[in-house]
């Protein structure tokens, strides 16, 4: 491997690392507060994407397309906590895999009736267009480089929310003495309310970005949700920081074994998600 090559490989990999972070941040955020495994997950990933597609088609502006889905993604969590998971509090993760197993059913139906399966793509931003010079040779593209920044800016704002602010605190004391927040006069069920639909638009912001660098394909969620789940069980489930150290290096191992072994490049990341739990049973940052 040339340098020139180690480096691209190595922002590749740091830039896919934190995309992965926005989509395992609100799985192990909701699974950490609320106790639901949500398998429907990768749906909220895949929406985000057809959203921003369906609305760069009508208004022909990225920027307006991706506000408009994050916050239809953000009602779309509320309706679901509301209608659906409100009822799987206290029930066991059985039920919550049936009902959520059975959302992706729905949505992946929803989409073959409302887009087809035809793959489709959103073109990058003109002002995002072309890239930087990187080597005599080569360049990186400004849009990569723009959605990483996207991404490090909302892991901040995330880590803010959840360790500096009122509603961080009742997260956080929610996720280890539900009790004692009730107890405190505070309604319990809106604050699952917040959290789930955080942890949606989470899920859909990730396929807004992913979708000018990725065909948006019909099941498009179900694989990312499974990469998800690595990262959150390398990462320790209900950890915030270990979603964000296990995506970085889910992110770096995918890319670089692409390169050096791209034969066994899907398998190595469940490889390094098996030694870890060797190690760490519970995950690196396991609560």
């Amino acid at each position: 491997m040339t340098t020139e090559l180690f480096f691209v490989q190595l922002i590749n990999g740091i830039q896919y690392g934190l995309l992965l972070f926005l989509i395992a941040s609100g799985l192990t955020l909701v699974f950490g507060v609320m106790g639901i495994l949500n398998l429907a997950h990768g749906s909220m990933y895949m929406v985000g994407a057809y959203l921003v597609w369906y609305f760069a088609t009508v208004t022909g502006s990225f920027t307006l397309s991706a506000i408009l889905s994050a916050i239809l993604a953000l009602a779309l969590g509320i309706l679901i906590e509301r209608v659906l998971i409100q009822r799987l509090y206290n029930r066991n993760h059985l039920d919550q895999v049936l009902l959520t197993i059975g959302m992706i059913f729905v949505f992946n139906s929803l989409q073959s009736i409302l887009f087809g399966n035809d793959p489709y793509g959103v073109a990058v931003p003109s002002t995002l267009d072309g890239g930087i010079p990187f080597t005599e040779n080569s360049s990186y593209p400004i849009y990569r480089i723009f959605a990483a920044l996207i991404c490090v800016s909302i892991a901040g704002v995330l880590y803010y929310v959840v360790s500096r602010t009122r509603l961080g605190m009742l997260i956080r004391a929610g996720e280890s003495n539900r009790e004692m927040v009730e107890a405190l006069g505070v309604n319990i069920k809106s604050l699952y309310t917040i959290v789930f639909a955080i942890g949606v638009m989470l899920a859909a912001v990730s396929g807004i970005i992913a979708a000018p660098m990725r065909s948006i394909v019909p099941g498009m969620g179900e694989s990312v949700l499974i990469t998800c789940f690595v990262v959150v069980v390398i990462g320790g489930m209900g950890s915030i920081k270990g979603a964000f150290v296990g995506a970085l290096l889910v992110g770096l191992i995918s890319t670089f074994s692409s390169v050096l072994m791209p034969s066994m490049s899907n398998m190595i990341i469940y490889i390094f998600m098996i030694l870890v739990l060797l190690v760490k049973p519970q995950g690196l940052f396991a609560k």
